[in-house]
């Protein structure tokens, strides 16, 4: 692949690498547990995906981004709909995550529960 066409798919996939905390290797870098990239049925790159460290605070930033304020700052119905959005990607299998979104969100943990149960009704 020529050096343009990498830049290409680089660029293509930047977008999701930072959404995602994801990092893209050379292919000599590659190791079994990250993802290959391919184009025209040759691997030119890897996508190795972040620790779970850190997870939380990912997705955090990613609703934030996606409603277009802080958690703190956010009205009760977005503040809802960020429950229900960081749900959906699975934000609530981690460990003291209701805690630690409360903590960010600025509201009790009882609320945070509370959206939870609304949502699973």
């Amino acid at each position: 692949m020529s050096g343009a066409a990498h830049d290409r798919v680089a660029a293509m996939l930047q977008p999701l690498l930072d959404a995602t905390g994801a990092s893209l290797v050379p292919v000599a870098a590659r190791t079994a547990s990250d993802v290959a990239i391919e184009w025209e049925g040759e691997v030119v790159a890897a996508v190795r995906l972040p620790a779970l460290h850190g997870a939380l605070d990912r997705l955090i930033d990613g609703v934030e981004r996606e409603l277009g304020a802080r958690l703190p700052d956010l009205s009760r119905r977005d503040k809802q709909a960020a429950i229900r959005m960081l749900d959906e990607r699975g934000a609530f299998i981690l460990r003291r995550a209701v805690e630690d979104v409360a903590d960010a969100m600025g509201v009790s943990r009882i609320t945070v529960y509370n959206y939870l149960n609304a949502l699973h009704r």
